[in-house]
């Protein structure tokens, strides 16, 4: 991603690695979510992870979606901000849904969101 990101004749307002690291943790998160997700469907007592299954699906959406904009760092208009405000606050939650968990994928599940909750923080105050 960094090669490609440098060569983008149009990077906004971006500092350059609050977006890099921006978009890696937000790639990473919807993997590692999907994952958390499917583990909790088939481990034991899947009816006690229902909601645990629900955020990981919205969060590893809300994920890949903003990695992607993320990735066409063109005109900074507002869109973009409100994906990754989006982004914070669906990670947050997830994170500390997964924390109640002691399954590992859950507590890595956690770990990863919040991670990307806090790569998102600095590439809005990066901006402002």
């Amino acid at each position: 991603m960094d090669d490609i990101l440098s060569t983008h004749p149009d990077k906004g307002t971006f500092d350059l690695p609050e977006l890099r690291a921006a978009i890696d943790a937000a790639s990473r998160c919807a993997s590692t979510c999907a994952t958390c997700a499917d583990a909790c469907l088939h481990g034991e007592h899947v009816e006690h992870m229902v909601r645990c299954i629900d955020l990981d699906t919205q969060c590893a959406a809300i994920c890949r979606t903003t990695a992607e904009i993320l990735s066409r760092p063109g005109p900074n208009g507002d869109s973009w901000r409100a994906i990754v405000e989006a982004c914070i606050a669906v990670c947050r939650e997830c994170a500390a849904e997964c924390q109640q968990h002691d399954h590992d994928h859950c507590q890595m599940c956690a770990r990863d969101c919040t991670a990307c909750a806090d790569a998102c923080q600095a590439l809005l105050d990066a901006a402002d």
